[in-house]
């Protein structure tokens, strides 16, 4: 047989006729698939996501009924939940009863008294736990030394101003306003006195102004879950607000007109303003103020810390409130 038909192997083709085709599949694949989507309508754009977060955020946070802008602006959380991280760190918040989402342990974790104390408080509160890689517990806490342990602690949801005017609330009514405290552990020091001495909330501004940090909540050793905080935009329209609501206005600084044993107005509802132990009261706080009180003290001090003064102050009214 001619050619190489007799090589082991090789095979001939005899069939005669049409081939098969693709199916089609081809042809489609050449027609046009319509108009490209808007940027939004693509589910894995950028755009779409954004827009997704959007839509939630106008859903979840609108404006309260009946209010709008400025210091009657509704206030809530904002940013990122906090990382409280080290295991004295996370005993101590969950001691303090803290609000946490979730702790997470690193695997193979070398268990002491403080891992088994923050397991059993955390699953005792039917607070999730995470088992999680040293390398992902490094990226949550930015670094920070975790020792195997951090706490995950959401935003805190802030009162409103005017929340903190309510004619239900027992004894005459009694706030503190902070004017440029920065340090947490005074903000819940603060908070802690207001508890104390029967006062109905605290309120701080949005900015340049100390915030509800896990910090602050582990101070208030939990008076924070008693009390009202409310965060306002404008912290002079809020006093001005007080003012309009009844209340008189009181500052607190060295160079006061009134020194606090000759107060006379203890009797009356107030708004107890704390400026920052550096600079004190604002100029336009200060001019809001219907009176600027200071507290007297021997030559050897030249100024007390903002939460040891706002004690004293608030134990000056509450006792003249019990005669």
């Amino acid at each position: 047989m001619p050619g190489n038909s007799q090589r082991r192997g090789a095979v001939r083709g005899s069939k005669k006729g049409p081939s098969g085709g693709s199916g089609g599949q081809r042809r489609k694949g050449l027609e046009g698939r319509g108009a490209t989507p808007k940027a939004t309508e693509r589910p894995q754009h950028p755009a779409h996501k954004k827009a997704v977060r959007s839509a939630k955020r106008a859903a979840g946070t609108g404006a309260r009924p009946g209010r709008s802008g400025g210091a009657g602006a509704p206030r809530r959380p904002k940013g990122s939940s906090e990382i409280v991280a080290g295991r004295n760190s996370v005993v101590e918040a969950l001691r303090a009863n803290i609000p946490a989402t979730t702790m997470y342990v690193a695997g193979r974790i070398e268990s002491d008294d403080r891992v088994r104390e923050a397991l059993k408080m955390a699953t005792s509160r039917s607070i999730p736990v995470l088992e999680t890689p040293r390398g992902e517990l490094d990226r949550l806490t930015d670094g920070a030394v975790h020792q195997g342990l951090a706490l995950q602690v959401p935003a805190y949801v802030y009162a409103h101003p005017s929340d903190l005017v309510n004619p239900e609330m027992p004894g005459i009514p009694l706030i503190v306003a902070l004017d440029g405290i920065t340090d947490p552990r005074n903000l819940g020091a603060i908070i802690r006195s207001v508890a104390a001495f029967g006062g109905h909330g605290v309120v701080v501004p949005e900015r340049r102004s100390v915030g509800m940090t896990a910090s602050a909540w582990k101070t208030s050793a939990g008076a924070a879950a008693r009390i009202l905080i409310a965060q306002c935009s404008n912290l002079t329209r809020a006093l001005e607000d007080y003012r309009k609501a009844g209340f008189f206005i009181l500052g607190l600084d060295m160079d006061g007109d009134v020194q606090l044993p000759d107060l006379e107005l203890a009797k009356e509802p107030l708004v107890i303003v704390v400026g920052s132990e550096g600079k004190g009261l604002s100029r336009l706080v200060g001019e809001t103020c219907d009176q600027i009180v200071s507290i007297p003290m021997s030559s050897a001090v030249e100024s007390l810390n903002a939460g040891i003064a706002t004690g004293v102050t608030l134990y000056e009214v509450a006792r003249r409130r019990s005669l």
